[in-house]
Protein backbone atom coordinates (compact mmCIF):
# COMPACT_ATOMS: atom_id res chain seq x y z
CA UNK A 1 0.00 0.00 0.00
CA UNK A 2 1.16 3.75 -0.84
CA UNK A 3 -0.23 6.87 0.14
CA UNK A 4 0.48 9.84 -1.60
CA UNK A 5 -0.84 13.59 -0.63
CA UNK A 6 -2.90 16.31 -2.26
CA UNK A 7 -1.18 19.29 -0.38
CA UNK A 8 -4.25 21.82 -0.03
CA UNK A 9 -3.41 22.98 3.37
CA UNK A 10 -6.69 22.46 6.09
CA UNK A 11 -7.87 20.83 2.84
CA UNK A 12 -5.21 18.20 2.25
CA UNK A 13 -6.46 14.52 1.94
CA UNK A 14 -4.37 10.99 1.25
CA UNK A 15 -4.46 9.28 -1.68
CA UNK A 16 -4.29 5.70 -0.70
CA UNK A 17 -3.31 3.40 -3.59
CA UNK A 18 -3.32 -0.98 -3.13
CA UNK A 19 -4.68 -4.06 -4.27
CA UNK A 20 -7.48 -5.73 -2.45
CA UNK A 21 -8.00 -2.38 -0.24
CA UNK A 22 -12.07 -2.39 -0.52
CA UNK A 23 -12.96 -4.57 2.43
CA UNK A 24 -10.35 -2.54 4.98
CA UNK A 25 -13.04 -0.52 6.17
CA UNK A 26 -10.08 1.01 8.82
CA UNK A 27 -8.94 2.72 5.94
CA UNK A 28 -11.91 5.06 5.95
CA UNK A 29 -13.11 5.61 9.36
CA UNK A 30 -10.77 7.97 9.61
CA UNK A 31 -12.30 10.34 7.18
CA UNK A 32 -16.02 9.67 8.35
CA UNK A 33 -17.08 11.90 10.80
CA UNK A 34 -20.62 11.18 11.33
CA UNK A 35 -22.94 8.02 11.86
CA UNK A 36 -24.38 8.24 8.60
CA UNK A 37 -22.96 7.00 5.36
CA UNK A 38 -24.35 7.31 1.49
CA UNK A 39 -22.41 5.26 -0.82
CA UNK A 40 -23.19 6.43 -4.40
CA UNK A 41 -22.64 3.56 -7.02
CA UNK A 42 -24.01 2.16 -10.78
CA UNK A 43 -25.85 -0.73 -11.64
CA UNK A 44 -22.65 -2.16 -12.92
CA UNK A 45 -20.77 -1.89 -9.97
CA UNK A 46 -22.85 -2.20 -7.72
CA UNK A 47 -23.43 -6.25 -8.18
CA UNK A 48 -19.92 -6.47 -7.99
CA UNK A 49 -18.22 -4.15 -4.88
CA UNK A 50 -20.94 -2.61 -3.22
CA UNK A 51 -21.63 -6.07 -0.55
CA UNK A 52 -17.97 -5.72 0.39
CA UNK A 53 -17.51 -2.00 0.72
CA UNK A 54 -21.07 -1.92 2.92
CA UNK A 55 -19.88 -4.74 4.81
CA UNK A 56 -16.40 -2.85 5.51
CA UNK A 57 -18.61 -0.20 6.51
CA UNK A 58 -20.29 -2.22 9.62
CA UNK A 59 -21.30 -0.02 12.86
CA UNK A 60 -22.37 3.02 10.38
CA UNK A 61 -25.58 3.55 9.26
CA UNK A 62 -25.53 2.84 5.73
CA UNK A 63 -27.72 3.38 3.06
CA UNK A 64 -26.94 2.94 -1.25
CA UNK A 65 -27.84 4.90 -4.07
CA UNK A 66 -27.97 2.92 -6.99
CA UNK A 67 -27.65 5.47 -10.53
CA UNK A 68 -27.54 3.68 -13.62
CA UNK A 69 -24.56 3.50 -15.54
CA UNK A 70 -23.41 5.71 -18.36
CA UNK A 71 -22.14 9.48 -19.19
CA UNK A 72 -25.41 9.62 -20.68
CA UNK A 73 -27.10 9.62 -17.42
CA UNK A 74 -24.60 12.54 -15.61
CA UNK A 75 -27.67 14.82 -15.77
CA UNK A 76 -29.64 17.01 -13.40
CA UNK A 77 -32.68 14.28 -13.58
CA UNK A 78 -30.14 11.75 -12.32
CA UNK A 79 -28.39 14.04 -9.75
CA UNK A 80 -31.65 14.12 -8.03
CA UNK A 81 -31.72 10.92 -7.46
CA UNK A 82 -28.36 11.18 -5.24
CA UNK A 83 -30.64 14.05 -3.02
CA UNK A 84 -33.79 11.97 -2.91
CA UNK A 85 -31.87 9.19 -1.23
CA UNK A 86 -30.25 11.71 1.16
CA UNK A 87 -33.42 13.27 2.17
CA UNK A 88 -35.51 10.19 2.32
CA UNK A 89 -33.41 8.72 4.71
CA UNK A 90 -32.69 12.06 6.72
CA UNK A 91 -29.40 12.45 6.19
CA UNK A 92 -27.93 15.40 8.25
CA UNK A 93 -24.89 17.67 7.57
CA UNK A 94 -22.77 15.12 9.10
CA UNK A 95 -23.60 12.47 6.52
CA UNK A 96 -20.56 11.79 4.61
CA UNK A 97 -21.24 10.00 0.62
CA UNK A 98 -18.80 7.86 -0.75
CA UNK A 99 -18.60 7.73 -4.75
CA UNK A 100 -18.06 3.72 -5.46
CA UNK A 101 -17.54 3.35 -9.40
CA UNK A 102 -15.69 5.35 -12.45
CA UNK A 103 -15.70 9.19 -13.44
CA UNK A 104 -19.60 9.70 -14.14
CA UNK A 105 -20.09 8.60 -10.47
CA UNK A 106 -17.24 10.51 -8.44
CA UNK A 107 -18.46 13.94 -10.59
CA UNK A 108 -21.94 13.48 -9.63
CA UNK A 109 -21.56 12.30 -5.94
CA UNK A 110 -18.67 14.90 -5.56
CA UNK A 111 -21.26 17.85 -6.58
CA UNK A 112 -24.14 16.45 -4.66
CA UNK A 113 -21.81 16.75 -1.55
CA UNK A 114 -21.40 19.87 -2.53
CA UNK A 115 -24.97 21.15 -2.89
CA UNK A 116 -26.46 18.83 -0.29
CA UNK A 117 -27.11 20.82 3.17
CA UNK A 118 -24.69 23.54 1.49
CA UNK A 119 -21.91 20.82 1.87
CA UNK A 120 -21.01 17.64 2.99
CA UNK A 121 -18.15 15.12 3.13
CA UNK A 122 -17.38 12.78 0.32
CA UNK A 123 -14.76 10.50 0.05
CA UNK A 124 -13.22 8.71 -3.43
CA UNK A 125 -13.56 5.20 -4.29
CA UNK A 126 -12.93 5.06 -7.60
CA UNK A 127 -13.04 1.62 -9.56
CA UNK A 128 -11.82 2.16 -13.60
CA UNK A 129 -8.45 3.31 -14.60
CA UNK A 130 -9.61 6.58 -15.65
CA UNK A 131 -11.21 7.72 -12.49
CA UNK A 132 -8.19 6.36 -10.46
CA UNK A 133 -5.40 8.31 -12.26
CA UNK A 134 -7.39 11.66 -13.11
CA UNK A 135 -11.19 12.36 -12.12
CA UNK A 136 -11.12 10.97 -8.49
CA UNK A 137 -8.43 13.84 -7.31
CA UNK A 138 -8.82 17.35 -7.29
CA UNK A 139 -11.95 18.01 -6.64
CA UNK A 140 -13.51 19.44 -9.97
CA UNK A 141 -17.17 18.23 -9.75
CA UNK A 142 -20.18 18.41 -12.14
CA UNK A 143 -22.44 17.29 -14.63
CA UNK A 144 -22.92 17.64 -18.49
CA UNK A 145 -25.28 20.15 -20.55
CA UNK A 146 -26.75 19.59 -24.10
CA UNK A 147 -24.30 22.70 -25.08
CA UNK A 148 -20.99 21.32 -23.22
CA UNK A 149 -19.46 18.72 -20.95
CA UNK A 150 -19.36 19.68 -17.37
CA UNK A 151 -20.22 22.52 -17.90
CA UNK A 152 -22.15 22.73 -14.73
CA UNK A 153 -20.40 21.96 -11.01
CA UNK A 154 -18.49 22.72 -8.33
CA UNK A 155 -14.63 22.80 -7.31
CA UNK A 156 -15.30 20.13 -4.05
CA UNK A 157 -12.94 18.21 -2.66
CA UNK A 158 -12.38 14.76 -0.99
CA UNK A 159 -11.64 13.96 2.42
CA UNK A 160 -10.05 11.16 0.82
CA UNK A 161 -9.16 8.85 -2.38
CA UNK A 162 -8.74 5.27 -1.40
CA UNK A 163 -7.75 3.12 -5.37
CA UNK A 164 -8.27 -0.26 -5.30
CA UNK A 165 -6.17 -1.68 -8.45
CA UNK A 166 -8.03 -4.83 -8.17
CA UNK A 167 -11.03 -4.00 -9.34
CA UNK A 168 -9.78 -3.11 -12.51
CA UNK A 169 -9.24 -7.28 -13.33
CA UNK A 170 -13.40 -6.69 -13.47
CA UNK A 171 -13.06 -3.40 -16.08
CA UNK A 172 -13.78 -4.33 -19.71
CA UNK A 173 -10.76 -4.14 -22.38
CA UNK A 174 -12.25 -1.04 -23.71
CA UNK A 175 -13.05 1.01 -20.49
CA UNK A 176 -9.14 0.17 -19.43
CA UNK A 177 -8.06 1.86 -22.47
CA UNK A 178 -10.43 4.74 -22.42
CA UNK A 179 -8.29 5.06 -19.23
CA UNK A 180 -4.77 4.62 -20.48
CA UNK A 181 -5.38 7.87 -22.24
CA UNK A 182 -5.26 9.77 -18.89
CA UNK A 183 -2.37 7.52 -18.10
CA UNK A 184 -0.20 8.86 -21.47
CA UNK A 185 -1.24 12.52 -21.43
CA UNK A 186 0.70 13.13 -18.21
CA UNK A 187 3.63 11.97 -19.52
CA UNK A 188 3.10 14.21 -22.14
CA UNK A 189 2.61 16.91 -20.15
CA UNK A 190 5.04 17.23 -17.48
CA UNK A 191 7.28 13.84 -16.97
CA UNK A 192 8.98 12.77 -20.17
CA UNK A 193 10.40 9.41 -18.70
CA UNK A 194 7.48 8.44 -18.20
CA UNK A 195 6.70 8.46 -21.78
CA UNK A 196 9.54 6.01 -22.06
CA UNK A 197 8.22 3.80 -19.22
CA UNK A 198 4.86 3.66 -20.61
CA UNK A 199 6.60 2.15 -24.08
CA UNK A 200 8.22 -0.04 -23.01
CA UNK A 201 5.23 -1.49 -19.85
CA UNK A 202 2.12 -0.54 -22.54
CA UNK A 203 1.24 -4.32 -23.17
CA UNK A 204 1.55 -5.03 -18.90
CA UNK A 205 -0.78 -2.55 -18.31
CA UNK A 206 -3.20 -3.94 -20.89
CA UNK A 207 -2.84 -7.02 -19.58
CA UNK A 208 -3.67 -6.33 -16.20
CA UNK A 209 -0.23 -7.12 -14.30
CA UNK A 210 -0.51 -5.80 -11.12
CA UNK A 211 2.95 -4.12 -10.39
CA UNK A 212 2.73 -2.06 -14.01
CA UNK A 213 -0.70 -1.11 -13.02
CA UNK A 214 0.12 0.54 -9.23
CA UNK A 215 3.43 2.09 -10.89
CA UNK A 216 0.93 3.91 -13.60
CA UNK A 217 -1.54 4.81 -10.89
CA UNK A 218 1.01 6.31 -8.77
CA UNK A 219 2.86 8.39 -11.24
CA UNK A 220 -0.01 10.28 -12.59
CA UNK A 221 -1.49 10.78 -9.18
CA UNK A 222 1.27 12.40 -8.00
CA UNK A 223 1.46 14.39 -10.84
CA UNK A 224 -1.61 15.34 -10.77
CA UNK A 225 -1.28 16.11 -6.73
CA UNK A 226 1.58 18.09 -7.63
CA UNK A 227 -0.64 20.36 -10.29
CA UNK A 228 -3.69 20.65 -7.88
CA UNK A 229 -1.26 21.58 -4.93
CA UNK A 230 0.08 24.38 -6.77
CA UNK A 231 -3.51 25.15 -9.29
CA UNK A 232 -6.52 24.13 -7.12
CA UNK A 233 -9.19 26.32 -9.39
CA UNK A 234 -7.44 25.93 -12.79
CA UNK A 235 -6.02 29.41 -13.17
CA UNK A 236 -3.57 28.68 -14.98
CA UNK A 237 -0.95 25.65 -14.63
CA UNK A 238 -4.40 23.00 -13.86
CA UNK A 239 -5.32 23.64 -17.25
CA UNK A 240 -2.85 21.80 -18.55
CA UNK A 241 -3.95 18.38 -17.50
CA UNK A 242 -6.96 18.94 -20.04
CA UNK A 243 -4.57 18.16 -23.28
CA UNK A 244 -6.98 17.06 -26.05
CA UNK A 245 -9.75 17.83 -23.89
CA UNK A 246 -11.24 20.68 -25.86
CA UNK A 247 -10.73 18.37 -29.26
CA UNK A 248 -12.33 15.47 -26.90
CA UNK A 249 -15.18 17.40 -25.47
CA UNK A 250 -16.52 18.64 -28.80
CA UNK A 251 -16.35 14.98 -29.57
CA UNK A 252 -18.26 13.51 -26.67
CA UNK A 253 -21.14 16.81 -26.85
CA UNK A 254 -21.57 16.22 -31.01
CA UNK A 255 -21.62 12.33 -31.25
CA UNK A 256 -23.51 12.22 -27.80
CA UNK A 257 -22.48 11.55 -24.19
CA UNK A 258 -21.67 8.03 -24.19
CA UNK A 259 -20.84 6.80 -27.77
CA UNK A 260 -17.16 7.64 -27.59
CA UNK A 261 -16.08 6.97 -24.34
CA UNK A 262 -14.19 10.54 -22.60
CA UNK A 263 -10.71 8.77 -23.16
CA UNK A 264 -11.26 7.56 -26.62
CA UNK A 265 -12.21 11.22 -27.41
CA UNK A 266 -9.44 12.50 -25.25
CA UNK A 267 -7.13 10.06 -27.40
CA UNK A 268 -8.31 11.46 -30.65
CA UNK A 269 -8.23 14.80 -29.53
CA UNK A 270 -4.66 14.28 -27.98
CA UNK A 271 -3.19 13.70 -31.82
CA UNK A 272 -5.41 17.14 -32.69
CA UNK A 273 -3.13 18.76 -29.93
CA UNK A 274 -0.12 17.44 -31.54
CA UNK A 275 -0.90 17.93 -35.05
CA UNK A 276 -0.95 21.69 -33.86
CA UNK A 277 2.07 21.79 -31.66
CA UNK A 278 3.96 19.99 -34.56
CA UNK A 279 2.14 23.52 -37.28
CA UNK A 280 3.56 25.89 -34.70
CA UNK A 281 7.05 24.29 -34.99
CA UNK A 282 6.85 23.06 -31.66
CA UNK A 283 7.01 18.88 -32.24
CA UNK A 284 8.47 17.65 -34.92
CA UNK A 285 6.83 14.84 -37.18
CA UNK A 286 8.46 12.11 -35.49
CA UNK A 287 7.29 13.27 -32.09
CA UNK A 288 3.64 13.73 -33.47
CA UNK A 289 3.82 10.30 -34.98
CA UNK A 290 5.40 9.15 -31.39
CA UNK A 291 2.21 9.95 -29.53
CA UNK A 292 0.07 8.51 -32.66
CA UNK A 293 2.07 4.81 -31.62
CA UNK A 294 1.52 5.27 -27.96
CA UNK A 295 -2.06 5.82 -27.99
CA UNK A 296 -2.46 3.11 -30.38
CA UNK A 297 -0.44 0.84 -28.52
CA UNK A 298 -2.85 1.33 -25.76
CA UNK A 299 -6.13 0.32 -27.94
CA UNK A 300 -7.42 3.67 -28.27
CA UNK A 301 -8.53 5.56 -31.71
CA UNK A 302 -6.65 8.27 -32.56
CA UNK A 303 -8.82 9.72 -36.02
CA UNK A 304 -11.90 11.96 -35.07
CA UNK A 305 -15.01 10.73 -36.44
CA UNK A 306 -15.38 11.30 -40.04
CA UNK A 307 -19.09 12.61 -39.97
CA UNK A 308 -17.41 15.96 -37.98
CA UNK A 309 -16.86 19.49 -39.91
CA UNK A 310 -14.42 21.69 -38.88
CA UNK A 311 -17.53 24.03 -38.39
CA UNK A 312 -18.83 20.93 -35.44
CA UNK A 313 -15.65 20.87 -33.90
CA UNK A 314 -15.34 24.85 -33.48
CA UNK A 315 -19.33 25.33 -32.48
CA UNK A 316 -18.67 22.84 -29.51
CA UNK A 317 -15.25 24.26 -29.05
CA UNK A 318 -16.68 27.44 -28.22
CA UNK A 319 -18.27 26.79 -24.66
CA UNK A 320 -15.08 25.24 -23.54
CA UNK A 321 -14.13 26.29 -20.09
CA UNK A 322 -10.92 27.56 -21.25
CA UNK A 323 -12.76 30.44 -23.70
CA UNK A 324 -11.79 33.81 -21.92
CA UNK A 325 -13.24 36.97 -23.42
CA UNK A 326 -13.92 35.22 -26.36
CA UNK A 327 -10.53 33.61 -27.04
CA UNK A 328 -10.53 29.93 -27.13
CA UNK A 329 -6.86 29.12 -25.97
CA UNK A 330 -5.75 25.28 -25.89
CA UNK A 331 -3.26 22.83 -24.30
CA UNK A 332 -0.59 22.34 -26.50
CA UNK A 333 3.24 20.42 -26.47
CA UNK A 334 6.10 23.22 -26.61
CA UNK A 335 7.90 19.80 -26.66
CA UNK A 336 7.39 16.33 -25.22
CA UNK A 337 6.83 16.26 -21.31
CA UNK A 338 6.46 20.03 -21.42
CA UNK A 339 2.86 21.76 -21.92
CA UNK A 340 1.43 24.71 -22.20
CA UNK A 341 -2.66 26.46 -22.67
CA UNK A 342 -2.46 29.40 -25.59
CA UNK A 343 -4.56 31.59 -27.22
CA UNK A 344 -1.67 32.42 -29.40
CA UNK A 345 -1.72 30.97 -32.89
CA UNK A 346 -3.43 31.66 -36.36
CA UNK A 347 -7.26 31.10 -37.12
CA UNK A 348 -6.47 29.62 -40.28
CA UNK A 349 -3.94 26.83 -38.41
CA UNK A 350 -6.88 25.93 -36.38
CA UNK A 351 -8.80 25.67 -39.29
CA UNK A 352 -5.84 23.58 -40.98
CA UNK A 353 -5.49 20.97 -38.24
CA UNK A 354 -9.58 20.68 -38.14
CA UNK A 355 -8.88 19.83 -42.05
CA UNK A 356 -6.28 17.56 -41.28
CA UNK A 357 -6.62 14.18 -42.84
CA UNK A 358 -5.58 11.95 -39.48
CA UNK A 359 -6.33 8.53 -41.05
CA UNK A 360 -3.41 9.78 -43.61
CA UNK A 361 -1.00 10.20 -40.88
CA UNK A 362 -2.01 6.61 -39.03
CA UNK A 363 -1.79 4.84 -42.42
CA UNK A 364 2.22 5.81 -42.80
CA UNK A 365 3.01 4.73 -38.91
Amino acid sequence: MRTLQVDLGERSYPIIIGSHLLGQGDLLRPYIAGRQVAIVTNSTVAPLYLERLQQALGGYAVISIVLPDGEAFKDWQHLQLIFDGLLQARHDRRTTLIALGGGVVGDMTGFAAACYQRGVDFIQVPTTLLSQVDSSVGGKTGINHPLGKNMVGAFYQPKAVLIDAATLQTLPARELSAGLAEVIKYGLICDAPFLDWLEQNIVALRELQPAALIEAIERSCAAKARVVAADERESGLRATLNLGHTFGHAIETHMGYGKWLHGEAVAAGTLMAAQMSHRLGWLTASERDCVARLLIAAGLPVVPPAEMTAEDFLQHMAVDKKVLDGQLRLVLLKAMGEACVTADYPASLLQDVLLTDYAAIVAQL
